[in-house]
């Protein structure tokens, strides 16, 4: 491969770990084109963008960039492909699909601005809610009390304040 083109190589994978937050560096070494091209599918439909990467060119974009990914160096040892996404758990439930056979295995991530070494560490970021879920989770929690004053509003109290005040309490 030409400098210039390992140059825009580099350049490119910098554009990509600017562009998305989170991005996993996983093992596909044994995989063939079928289940490749499987793969490849599975990602675009998760909106998953997926590229296999040479690692000395990885590891060059990773020291350019302004971030520091030295922890994730290590990881940077065989066939790597690389999966950028927007939502952090969503490649994590993709590949847990795959760890019985272990094809593709995690290596490593880079998710909500901390590092994941290992493939022991899939189950936890599977288990990262997304900014959608959290933003569900606080409705939810915001909107219990209001539920229970309109219930207890419903219920025999008449709605007199101490019967809302008695239902409430025996609630509460």
């Amino acid at each position: 491969m030409k400098k210039e083109v390992k140059d825009t190589v580099i350049a490119e994978l910098g554009e990509k770990l600017k562009a998305y937050p989170h991005f996993y560096l996983v093992d596909v070494t044994g995989l063939n084109a079928g289940a490749t091209s499987d793969l490849r599918r599975k990602c675009f439909k998760s909106q998953i963008k997926m590229v296999v990467v040479k690692n000395n060119l990885l590891h060059k974009a990773f020291e350019a960039s302004d971030i520091d990914y030295s922890p994730l160096y290590d990881s940077l040892v065989g066939n790597t492909a690389i999966l950028f996404t927007e939502t952090a758990n969503v490649p994590g439930k993709m590949l847990k699909e795959y760890k019985k056979a272990g094809i593709p295995a995690l290596k490593s991530a880079y998710a909500e601005e901390s590092f994941f070494v290992g493939a022991d560490q899939l189950e936890q970021l599977a288990n990262i809610k997304s900014k959608n879920e959290l933003i569900a989770d606080v409705v939810a929690l915001l909107q219990s009390p209001a539920k229970n004053v309109i219930s207890a509003l419903q219920s025999n109290a008449g709605g007199k304040i101490h019967g809302l005040l008695q239902s409430l309490e025996e609630r509460g």
